[in-house]
């Protein structure tokens, strides 16, 4: 007698706490629609947050410390708990921090209520905090090649200082320097991460390729950035076109010695290492820069729409289905969050190069694809960050 196993149930109620990735992830895709949409709406005359943050600025800070920081927080929090088989915050802890991330968005907007450095600690608060918290369980098991995940985190936490003391005591252009670093701390951590887990993923999504690799490019990968990043906050312009030159190139070759032509077919492979093609245009688009031929700001937007876009969304993707207990596999349409999160890059980037005319037009439109690449993201993935894993496990 033939005996069928009865179906497994899925588990019901709600776990939005149950682990890092779930609120944060969440709270990043609703900063990416809410924060983008206030933007498009202010574009014409740059009122937000006027009474603490310049409109360019608090479009900068919450770009970087809200979104970016948002999926930081979920990863590590996820990765860590991983790689130490540790207690990470979860429940009312986790809670709490996605609260205290929270408060960091609304308090510019509350300055003319509370003192201001009350709105500066606010929101300065979250990544000291979220440092000890990945700190602790890399300590324990002595994972000191992971220390640097810390170290960033703190220096994240400097560069944002920067922003506020600008905002507190107009000293210099400290927001500049505070925004500047931001974004060189982010560029190396998406290269550390990236040369860990995009040829893994490459390799284990799509059946056949090989990944390459050359131990003098990834020795200079993380090298050529922080060399980088102090000509650019230090040093003149003559040394910087050299090592962007230098970190192009290095990137590039990174690149090509992931690529296969293999991996359009999974777009949960394509989109990160696309991600990582925008990373390496903006490298070579600050040459340019550099050299005088173009507007920095071309090169940083192809960073942060484009890599950190791209990337960024592709790594919510792939983890959120990996850690609720999912197959590997992309829910029907959410490739077109893909396709849109690129095409924003290209509106911003090179829809300017093209016509700079209309230079307004393409910062607007660029903003409205971004927006619905996030909602797509909202719509296919909020109830399965909500909801207990499938397979019934913790997490």
């Amino acid at each position: 007698m033939q005996i069928e196993e009865a179906p497994r149930s899925i588990p019901g109620g709600w776990a939005p706490f149950a682990l890092g990735f779930r609120p944060f992830f969440i709270l990043a895709g609703l900063a990416a629609v809410g924060l983008m949409t206030v933007w498009v709406y202010a574009l014409d005359d740059f009122v937000v947050a006027q009474t603490y943050f310049p409109g360019r600025t608090w479009h900068a800070h919450e770009m970087l410390f809200g979104y970016t920081v948002a999926v930081i927080a979920g990863f590590l929090l996820t990765a860590v708990k991983n790689w130490t088989d540790l207690p990470v915050p979860r429940g009312a802890a986790l809670a709490g921090f996605a609260l205290l991330w929270l408060l960091g968005r609304l308090a510019p907007f509350m300055a003319g209520l509370v003192p201001l450095w009350l709105v500066a600690l606010t929101d300065m608060a979250f990544l000291p905090v979220l440092a000890m918290a990945v700190a602790w369980p890399i300590l324990q098991r002595r994972q000191y090649s992971n220390i640097v995940f810390i170290l960033i985190l703190l220096l994240m936490a400097c560069a944002n200082g920067l922003m506020h003391l600008e905002a507190l005591k107009p000293v210099g252009d400290t927001a500049w320097y505070g925004q500047s670093l931001m974004m060189f701390l982010i560029l190396l951590l998406i290269v550390v991460m990236g040369g860990r887990v995009i040829p893994f993923f490459t390799e284990r999504g799509v059946s056949g390729v090989k990944t390459r690799s050359w131990r003098v490019i990834e020795w200079l990968a993380g090298t050529s950035v922080v060399l980088l990043a102090l000509a650019e906050l230090l040093l003149d312009d003559g040394l910087v076109v050299w090592l962007a030159l230098l970190a192009f190139t290095v990137h590039y070759i990174r690149l090509v010695g992931w690529y296969d032509r293999r991996i359009w077919r999974e777009p949960l492979v394509w989109v990160l290492q696309l991600g990582y093609a925008w990373l390496v245009a903006a490298l070579g688009l600050a040459v340019l820069a550099h050299l005088g031929l173009i507007p920095l700001v071309w090169a940083w937007h192809a960073f942060t729409v484009g890599g950190i876009g791209g990337i960024t969304l592709g790594m919510m993707a792939r983890v959120s289905l990996g850690h609720t207990g999912r197959e590997m596999k992309l829910p029907q349409g959410m490739v077109s969050a893909f396709v849109l999160i690129n095409l924003a890059a290209a509106l911003r980037v090179i829809g300017p190069m093209l016509l700079p005319d209309d230079y307004p037009v393409w910062l607007i439109w660029a903003g409205v694809v971004w927006i619905l690449a996030f909602l797509v993201f909202i719509g296919f993935y909020a109830t399965m960050l909500l909801r207990p894993r499938v397979d019934g496990r913790p997490g």
